[in-house]
């Protein structure tokens, strides 16, 4: 019994759902269950497992912060970004444009910018031609080509270089990036020069190239393909000063960059790879080549079709007549020391300089001294030569400073920095100043043995250069023949100071040591100096401040802000002292030292000058046209072998003035032919102790000559 009562239970059916029913009406069958298989226990496998764990839990989350770090970044450039138009002009400088005495361009300085262009307006052969050349996929890729870089890394290696030198494998927007310099401007107050602030910001490193990378994508996602183009084109260097490709198409080829053709764009956008090297004025053959290369590269790409390359290649670019004439190259840089520094050499504007230069003169004289030394100058000679031609009023048309010179600014200027002993081409301020007095050119002097003594060098007995004496002669005479003797006497005669000041007035400001050798040309000047002194013995008498610069202007301004008629400057010498001067130094070359500078139907005059040991050689003349003056030697100071003043420099004087004066009509000299010889009063040797200085009276030429008149009467 179960019950607490001693009763049985109820009987109860037991309550199924219907699927506990089918179950029961349908058992299973049991199958035995598998075994577990137990966990391994190999260290090594473990240790893997845990070590992949780690790095994917570790990497993604680096990877995470790597990839908003970078965006943040690209962010962050984009945003600084500023607008296409105002990165299109990235100079800190402004630039010099040099015009001729006609307005035509000869020469640039500074860094030149032709204006701005666009990616839509430029030449399509030009955009094509920097698209082949420089990132075929431009328009494919979003600012940085995995593929480009992995091309370079590879070539650079298997060239035996680092992985980053050579091949840079850069976009066109990674270039972009480092003409920005990464959006930093040049501070002149950071104590870079902005060559040196250009050459760090072109700097290859990793880290660099990784902020290339990011500012790259920036631009990529701030402009459009073109915008970034339009960037590149406009700030390019491409040699010559030439910043962009809008001053580079007018600097070579005289034209806009919109109206280049195949030939044209490829010259221009081979420069994109070493501007210095390939730039067409520099070695235009190298440069054709380098376009040949270009027009392959744009026919395989399909710029151009095979019967446009052919053509471009079978007519290759031609320099413009500027820039292949390279005109001026010292006479540019003379301009611009003579100008104000903020407005040439240091100018943040871009500047108009008018100038006296004449191309047609430059070429005359580059082509003379040439053909000189290459028909009388033994092969492979040393010397330099320089040349300067002006008019009376110190207007310099023409300026050679050397041979073999390239148009380069900053090279050496022997024309304008080379002080050298002038030699007896400083005698006809020894005779002007005579003259001045009141001597005539037929006044006499006797040419004989001569000493004088030299306080605290002793006695001084100067030679002619033939060795022998003339006797008694005019000072016309003297002059022609160059005699050193009555050159000395007539110095003391009429006083060392006045002489002195004389030439000084001229325009010699080199330092004169007063004594009695340098009648004979022991003072050093320049050429230019020589040559501005003899134009104002042209210009009867006044003094001659050379100059180049004739007006100078804003570019846009119609107003100059400088300007300059002339040169000429107070009067030195009677007007008929300079007139018969001129007529003197006509001697010279009708029967003189001179008489190789004799001009078919022309009257010219002019000096020779040999210095010591003929370490220097002059020649300096002039027509009623223009002065012209000539100086050659070694840099060194190397004796000259076998050249005198009389000789080569005359040679080349002629060579000169022959070609300047091919179609101008013959003009008479402005000289006074003297009177009778027996008319003219000696030039007596001085009465007084000798080396002993003459005290100058000073004051005015008529004291002057009445004063030796009473000399002449009473004595000393």
């Amino acid at each position: 019994m179960s019950g607490s009562n001693g009763k049985r239970p109820p009987l109860v059916a037991e309550k199924r759902t219907r699927a506990q029913a089918k179950t029961k009406a349908k058992p299973r069958s049991r199958k035995p269950k598998a075994k577990a298989k137990p966990r391994s226990r190999n260290p090594l496998v473990w240790l893997f497992r845990f070590v992949f764990r780690l790095i994917w839990g570790i990497g993604w989350r680096i990877t995470a912060l790597v990839t908003l770090a970078i965006v943040a970044m690209v962010l962050y450039y984009a945003a600084a970004l500023p607008p296409v138009t105002a990165l299109l002009d990235g100079r800190s400088r402004g630039s010099v444009t040099l015009l001729d005495r006609d307005g035509s361009i000869f020469a640039w300085r500074g860094e030149q910018f032709g204006g701005q262009i666009t990616a839509d307006t430029v030449s399509p052969h030009l955009k094509n031609a920097v698209i082949a050349t420089e990132d075929k996929r431009f328009y494919g890729h979003f600012g940085v080509s995995p593929r480009g870089i992995a091309s370079a890394v590879r070539i650079n290696l298997s060239e035996g270089r680092g992985p980053l030198s050579g091949h840079g494998g850069s976009t066109i927007t990674q270039q972009t990036a480092k003409l920005l310099c990464l959006g930093t401007d040049y501070d002149p107050a950071s104590g870079l020069t902005e060559a040196e602030f250009e050459a760090d910001c072109r700097r290859t490193t990793i880290t660099r190239k990784i902020k290339e990378a990011l500012y790259a994508l920036a631009m990529e996602l701030r402009y459009s393909k073109d915008d970034i183009l339009t960037i590149y084109l406009n700030r390019a260097y491409l040699g010559a000063g030439a910043r962009g490709f809008e001053a580079a198409a007018q600097r070579y080829f005289g034209i806009s960059a919109n109206e280049v053709l195949p030939a044209e764009a490829a010259m221009l956008a081979g420069l994109l790879k070493a501007p210095s090297r390939y730039a067409p004025t520099a070695n235009l053959e190298r440069s054709r080549d380098r376009a040949a290369t270009i027009l392959r590269l744009m026919e395989e790409q399909g710029y151009l079709s095979t019967a446009e390359a052919e053509d471009a290649r079978a007519r290759p670019a031609r320099l413009s007549a500027a820039a292949e004439a390279r005109a001026g190259g010292y006479f540019a840089d003379w301009v611009m020391d003579r100008g104000p520094g903020f407005l040439t050499e240091d100018t943040t504007e871009d500047v108009i300089v008018r100038t006296t230069f004449d191309q047609d003169i430059q070429r005359a004289a580059e082509a003379a001294l040439q053909h000189i030394f290459d028909t009388k100058v033994r092969k492979g000679s040393k010397a330099q030569a320089a040349i300067v031609v002006m008019s009376a009023d110190g207007a310099v048309r023409a300026m050679v400073g050397g041979r073999k010179f390239k148009g380069v600014s900053g090279q050496f200027n022997r024309a304008i920095q080379a002080k050298r002993q002038t030699g007896s081409a400083f005698k006809p301020f020894v005779y002007g100043a005579a003259l001045d007095l009141g001597y005539g050119p037929n006044a006499l002097v006797t040419d004989e043995p001569y000493c004088l003594d030299v306080p605290g060098s002793g006695q001084w007995c100067p030679k002619n250069y033939t060795k022998n004496y003339k006797g008694q002669v005019t000072l016309t005479q003297a002059l022609a023949q160059s005699l050193n003797i009555p050159a000395v006497k007539v110095f003391e005669r009429v006083g060392r100071e006045a002489v002195v000041n004389i030439a000084a007035d001229f325009g010699l400001d080199s330092d004169l040591a007063v004594g009695p050798a340098l009648a004979l040309g022991t003072s050093e000047s320049t050429l230019l100096e020589m040559t501005g002194a003899y134009a104002g013995i042209l210009n009867g008498g006044s003094s001659v401040d050379p100059y180049g610069l004739k007006e100078l202007r804003l570019k846009g301004d119609a107003a100059p802000l400088l300007e300059q008629d002339g040169g000429i400057g107070e009067r030195v010498i009677s007007p008929v002292a300079a007139q018969q001067l001129v007529y003197m130094m006509s001697r010279v070359v009708e029967a003189g030292t001179g008489t190789r500078a004799k001009l078919d139907g022309r009257p010219a005059a002019g000096k020779t000058g040999t210095t010591q040991a003929a370490r220097d050689a002059w020649f300096i003349g002039f027509t009623a046209d223009y002065v012209t003056g000539v100086w050659m030697g070694y840099d060194d100071n190397t004796p000259l072998t076998g050249v005198t003043g009389g000789g080569l420099p005359t040679e080349i004087w002629k060579e000169t003035m022959e070609r300047i004066h091919a179609d101008l009509p013959v003009r008479p000299l402005p000289m006074m032919v003297p009177q009778p010889a027996v008319s003219q009063k000696p030039v007596r040797q001085p009465q007084r102790q000798a080396g002993r200085p003459r005290q100058n009276s000073g004051g005015n030429a008529t004291e002057r000559v009445i004063i030796n008149i009473l000399e002449e009467l009473f004595g000393r």
